[in-house]
Formats: C-alpha cells, structure tokens, sequence
C-alpha cells in the first residue's frame, strides 16, 4: 500500500500543493550536471518519509539506493558515492541516496556526504526522527531542504484504511470493518500509518481465522481470477467482517511515541507544565501519565513538579513547595509504580492552586541589577562587624537591632543607597498572596515611622 505518486500521499497537503518545493523536486527531470537539491525529512516515525524518498526517486533519469544509518558506515557511502559518479559519467543518470535514520550517523559520517552533497553529485534524501537542528551538521543542513512532516489527523488515517480494506494491493474488497473497529484502528495507530496498516492486516487474519466469512466466501488464495492491477474493489456481500474485538485482539494497546532524549521529551514536559500553569489538572495529569508509560525517569518529573511549584504557584500558595518536596521524597523512597500516587496529588494540587511569579521574577529583576552593575556598597550600619578592627572602620555602627523595636521592625535603611526605592516584589491578587501587598505597606510604614 505505499503510495506510488504524491497524490497518493495522505496528510501531507502542506507540502505536496502543486509548486511546492518537493513536488518540483519529484516532477523536475533530474539534470546530470545541476541535479534537484538535498532534502531532509523530518517527522514521527509512521507519515511518509521513506515514501517520499520513493517518489522522488521514480523521476525519470534517476536511481535509487537506500542505506540505513543503523547499519551503514562511511565505506558504503563512499561506494555509493563512486557508483552515483560512474551513472552519471556513463548515463547521464543522478542518484538519488536514502538515508533512514541520519540522526545515527556520527559527525565524521555526516562530513564523508559533503562533497557529493556539495557538487550535487547525489541527491540526499535524509530522513530523521529527531529535530535535525540537534541531529545533523550544520554544513549538511545548510546544503539541504528541510521539509517537516505532520503526524497524520484521525481523517488522514481512516482514508488509508479505507483505501486499503478496497485497494488490490490490500485487502481487495475481501474484507469489511465496523466503524467501530475503523475507530479503534485509528484510535491505537498514534497518527502512524505503518501501525494502521498493520494492525489492520493483523486484524483481518484473526477475522478470517474466526470464520467471520459469510459461507461461500472468495479466498484470494484460491482464486484462479487475478486481481487488476488498479482500481479498488468495493466489499462484497460475503466479505469478512473485521469487528473491534478483532482490532483489540491485534493490538493490545497503543504504541505511545515518546523519546527520552529527543523531542518528544521536551515537548510533552513542557505541555505539562504548561498544563499546570494553566489551571488545569486532566491535562496535566495525561501528560504525567504519557511520561509514566513511557519511561520516563521519575526524578526528572519530580524535579519539574518541585520547580512548578515556586516558578508558578509561589508565594500564591506557599504550601504547594512542601506538598511538591513531599512528593518527590515519597518517590524516592517507596518507588514506582506507587509513586505515582503522590505525583498525581501533587500534580493536582498545583494544577488547582492560586498561581504568582511575583518572587522569582523578583529575584530576577534583583540579579539584573546585579548584573548591570546596579549594586551599590553594602550600608556600613549592616557590615559585619565582628572580626577586629572592623567597627574602627565604622562597621555596624547605627545598626538597629529589630528585635527591640515594636513588631520586630526597626526603622532604618537596607538596601545600598544607590538602589533606595527600589521595589523588586509586587505581589499579585492571586490566593494568600492577596493580603501580601498591605502587610508590606505595614512594614514599610513601620520602617520609615523615625525615618522621616
């Protein structure tokens, strides 16, 4: 079921319109001497690349080769290399290399493709999983396309099943599915395409094992008819049924794309806390639970739960800190998968607390200061003066004990004078924080009472 043309290409509109730099890629005649550029694919694994790389190589005066960065080392390239310069010295033909899996190559792998790449000698087409920025060398990016495939929507993915329930190629109208079996193969699939497929395949063995054929039903294998070549077949009256209890036999649950120094990683730790940050507790908690299932280390997560808690909810709720350093303790000492029940109370908790940056964007704006310069001597009434000869430089002298003053507040200066005024924390009106600004107007009154 691979598709043989771009039109046959699903959920990829935003780079197969007519014009676009891949369809003049795949449509252009390749010239021997000033071939079609490099291209990396990037994308989740399941929406196309390796398909792409297909079409494009079916271009009239090209070859394909196909490696596997898993597999491959600088010896097969170099022997692709001078085989691409033989077919185009002796018959004016451009090669077209695929590349699954560039992200493997190490550095000095990448750099044995710069010169073909350069004087066009091959035509890369690179696939990658992982963001190239990270993954591919600079020289190599820069002498590339790069081209960005989406995961595939739920009606991209229901078209290719059923294109392939009618299509020769696959089921040959000898097969039919509920909605509801369509609907749980969409559902398990992950916007993979390959896993679709797949698990369709797998589905209707266990429909035909199972005598879901109506007595009478054609049996491909037996048939002396071939099948033509295009066209689809609709389902026949005595087509096998592919129920949902076939799919969930097929495919005991989803496969959860995730990867733990990759993008993915990043991606959904920061939904996460952005789900926190937002207020809300079902986001936050699918974003914990896909980080679970998928592996993921739980100390990051409690470290990223600890961190929440006083970049987002702060001063707002000052108990969030200790319900989130709870949290991260009871992990490290009863484990997982237990631990998830503290992660998911403090993961709600935070979701549903009052939310205030105010104190660290005021250390923030404090370490700008800092750092511009805007520091200032520290006053000679607060230096220390306990080591000899430190009060003869007049350290500690005027010092107001606050303990001896009215509500523990002395009146007198703290900050140097060159930063007098300055106001770091402004408290929001969000939770305890609410009643944060009028007790500081208290004891700022409190402090400036003798001082005027």
């Amino acid at each position: 079921m691979r598709p043989r043309t771009l039109e046959e290409v699903v959920g990829q509109e935003h780079l197969t319109f007519p014009g676009s730099p891949l369809r003049q890629l795949v449509e252009a005649r390749a010239d021997a001497r000033t071939g079609p550029a490099s291209v990396i694919l990037w994308g989740p694994p399941g929406v196309g690349k390796t398909t792409l790389a297909h079409v494009i190589s079916h271009a009239e005066g090209r070859s394909f080769v196909e490696l596997s960065a898993i597999t491959a080392g600088v010896r097969d390239v170099r022997h692709v290399i001078d085989s691409a310069r033989t077919e185009r010295e002796l018959h004016g033909r451009t090669t077209v290399l695929f590349l699954d899996e560039i992200h493997r190559f190490t550095k000095a792998q990448q750099d044995a493709l710069l010169p073909a790449v350069e004087n066009r000698l091959v035509v890369l087409v690179a696939a990658t999983t992982e963001n190239p920025s990270f993954s591919v060398i600079a020289p190599l990016l820069s002498r590339s396309l790069l081209l960005t495939l989406r995961p595939l929507d739920d009606d991209a993915i229901t078209g290719l099943l059923d294109r392939a329930v009618t299509d020769p190629r696959g089921l040959a109208g000898e097969y039919r599915l509920t909605d509801d079996a369509r609907s749980m193969i969409v559902r398990v699939a992950g916007a993979d395409a390959r896993r679709s497929l797949t698990v369709l395949e797998a589905a209707a063995g266990i429909a035909r094992a199972r005598g879901a054929a109506v007595d009478g039903a054609p049996d491909s294998a037996d048939s002396d008819e071939e099948a033509p070549d295009d066209g689809d077949a609709p389902p026949s009256s005595s087509a096998a049924v592919v129920t949902e209890e076939d799919v969930a036999e097929a495919s005991a649950e989803a496969v959860l794309r995730y990867d733990r120094d990759g993008d993915q990683h990043y991606d959904v730790v920061s939904a996460f806390i952005k789900s926190i940050r937002g207020s809300d507790p079902d986001a936050a908690l699918h974003y914990l639970a896909r980080m679970i299932v998928a592996g993921e280390d739980p100390r990051f997560i409690c470290r990223r739960v600890v961190i929440s808690a006083a970049e987002d909810v702060g001063m707002a709720d000052p108990h969030a800190l200790t319900v989130a350093v709870s949290a991260h303790q009871a992990v490290e000492r009863i484990g997982m998968p237990e631990g998830r029940i503290p992660l998911a109370e403090a993961v709600v908790y935070l979701a549903t607390a009052p939310k205030s940056p105010a104190s660290y964007r005021a250390l923030d704006a404090a370490i700008a200061d800092v750092k511009a310069g805007r520091s200032g001597q520290v006053p000679l009434h607060l230096r220390d003066a306990h080591y000899p000869g430190a009060k003869g430089l007049g350290h500690g002298e005027g010092y107001l004990y606050s303990h001896d003053w009215p509500y523990g507040v002395s009146p007198q200066e703290y900050l140097p004078d060159t930063l007098r005024g300055t106001t770091y924390y402004q408290p929001t009106a969000n939770g305890a924080e609410a009643r944060m600004a009028d007790r500081l107007a208290s004891l700022e009154a409190l402090r400036r009472e003798d001082l005027k």
